[in-house]
């Protein structure tokens, strides 16, 4: 016996991502079925992550089927994408088999459910159903979190400095739940830069991430000032160099704060490059000596290499020193992006503020650069057009460049 038609609930576009010419002609009929009367677009090929927006329609239910079978990495990006997107989106996995790793990493990466091939009407009224209850209330209002995560293009750059001087400067000016979380496993500093001491780290909340709730999560970070802070281990934990999956603690915090700041140990590795997935903004930290840019050059080419979006990387210039370093012209061109912003090099108001583990005044020459940083980043302010550069240094830079 036929199944008879059964409308989406609540949806008002569809789109169905595949490459693949045979998965979409099975799919088809069953859509014509499921999704009568929904607006639905075929795209036949997997969408640069920045088109995303414009194809689904603001303040409404869209699902996306997305083909995660011929190409799983560029599909897992994107799905992360609509994910940190809105909340809106509600995305469904297309498999070509049961895959246990699979279907564990695209419900992680916000999938609502997934279809195996070969597809079925009951399996397609089935995720409807299970979209129908995932589908947030009309006065839910609130958007996830913006996550901001700052990485160093080598070690020494002050990137954990800048991490906790965002957060308490986007505490300052509004009232935001905001959340500073060190997810450098191996060499966390905030601990120690804020004075803080906390029996629980990241990897408690990683372990019992099935479990976390509000409660749990509250008894795991340490409230500073009005920040939230999770604190990476104070001493190395075994096999914390084999950390891969940072997701459930971002998932979680994402929908439970305003602003998400993330001080990570680098670029490399897929504990890192989770976090930069998640991000909506990515800091990359280096100053303008030359052994620190040309380590950025190598972390530009390695998030090009594992499909992190450029238009989302940010190069910030940390202890600017025209007099010693290449100045802010030649390194944009040199590393063919633009430079997003330079902190002064204002060694004493750095320090004291590590001292006293307090964020530098906004008096001071660093403290009103962040204050600057903070406001572009929350798009108050315009960029900054770069003048015509001098090519002498340019040399230094075209080994290895793509």
């Amino acid at each position: 016996m036929p199944n008879r038609e059964v409308p989406a609930p609540g949806v008002r576009r569809g789109i169905v991502i595949t490459p693949n010419p045979r998965m979409l002609a099975e799919l088809d009929p069953l859509l014509k079925t499921h999704l009568s009367g929904v607006e639905t677009t075929r795209l036949r090929a997997y969408p640069p992550a920045h088109e995303l927006a414009g194809a689904f329609k603001p303040d409404a239910t869209n699902i996306c089927l997305l083909d995660v079978a011929t190409d799983r990495d560029q599909a897992l990006q994107l799905m992360g994408e609509m994910a940190r997107l809105s909340s809106t989106i509600q995305v469904v996995a297309l498999l070509s088999g049961d895959d246990p790793d699979l279907i564990l990493r695209c419900l992680r990466a916000g999938a609502v459910d997934f279809l195996i091939q070969p597809f079925t009407s009951d399996q397609i009224q089935g995720a409807l159903g299970k979209l129908a209850r995932h589908q947030p209330p009309a006065d839910a209002g609130r958007e996830p979190a913006k996550i901001y995560a700052v990485m160093p293009a080598k070690g020494a750059c002050g990137a954990t400095t800048i991490a906790y001087h965002l957060a308490f400067h986007f505490k300052r000016i509004s009232d935001q739940r905001i959340l500073l979380a060190d997810l450098d496993p191996l060499a966390g500093t905030l601990s120690f830069l804020l004075k803080v001491k906390s029996i629980y780290s990241f990897l408690d909340a990683l372990t019992r991430s099935d479990e976390l709730d509000v409660d749990l999560w509250n008894s795991m970070v340490k409230q500073v000032n009005g920040v939230d802070v999770l604190l990476a281990p104070e001493l190395l934990v075994e096999g914390g160099a084999d950390l891969h999956d940072s997701s459930p603690i971002l998932d979680f915090a994402r929908h439970h704060y305003d602003v998400v700041i993330v001080d990570t140990g680098g670029v490399y590795g897929e504990w890192n490059l989770t976090q930069a997935r998640l991000a909506q903004e990515l800091l990359l930290i280096t100053t303008n000596e030359l052994l620190a840019l040309q380590a950025a050059q190598r972390c530009l080419s390695y998030l090009d290499t594992n499909r992190i979006g450029r238009w989302k990387t940010r190069l910030i210039v940390n202890r600017y020193n025209r007099d010693v370093g290449l100045n802010r012209d030649v390194i944009g061109t040199a590393l063919h992006t633009e430079v997003f912003d330079i902190l002064p090099s204002d060694y004493d108001s750095v320090q004291k503020s590590l001292m006293e583990g307090k964020p530098a005044p906004s008096t001071t020459a660093f403290g009103k650069s962040v204050a600057h940083l903070a406001e572009r980043l929350g798009g108050h302010a315009h960029h900054t057009k770069r003048s015509t550069t001098r090519s002498s240094f340019l040399g230094l830079f075209s080994k290895g460049q793509k």
